[in-house]
């Protein structure tokens, strides 16, 4: 009895079935098991890009995620390659949102750099 719920407990996870839905009006939208596991590479990702580049983007955990699924989008539809043994869970390519993820980061720091450079410190020592 135990091993039958078990796995019929594992089933319904790794299916794309709906966790929830949401009904405003004429707007219905589903969360999908599928759809956590997306966002929870796309977090994953943008903070691994923010550590390897060491810089960080605005809003956070939120700013992380809009970059690593922009990094997804990017390297799986914009610009589509292939590498070769490229783990992928969910339909998403590990190495190529990580990829994504840190050119964005890096773009990020490109722009923004000069920006900060010539900032004075908000407190003087000895002053």
């Amino acid at each position: 009895m135990f091993a039958s719920v078990t796995s019929a407990a594992i089933a319904a996870l790794t299916s794309d079935s709906p966790l929830f839905t949401i009904n405003i009006g004429d707007f219905h939208w589903t969360v999908t098991v599928g759809t956590v596991i997306y966002l929870a590479i796309a977090a994953i990702a943008g903070l691994l890009a923010e550590f390897i580049v060491g810089w960080r983007l605005p809003g956070g955990l939120i700013g992380a995620v809009i970059a690593g699924l922009i990094g997804i989008w990017l390297f799986t539809h914009v610009l589509p390659f292939t590498i070769s043994g490229d783990p992928t869970v969910y339909g998403v390519p590990i190495f190529r949102a990580l990829i994504g993820a840190i050119l964005l980061v890096f773009l990020w720091h490109l722009i923004t750099f000069g920006a900060w450079r010539h900032r004075r410190p908000y407190y003087r020592r000895g002053d």
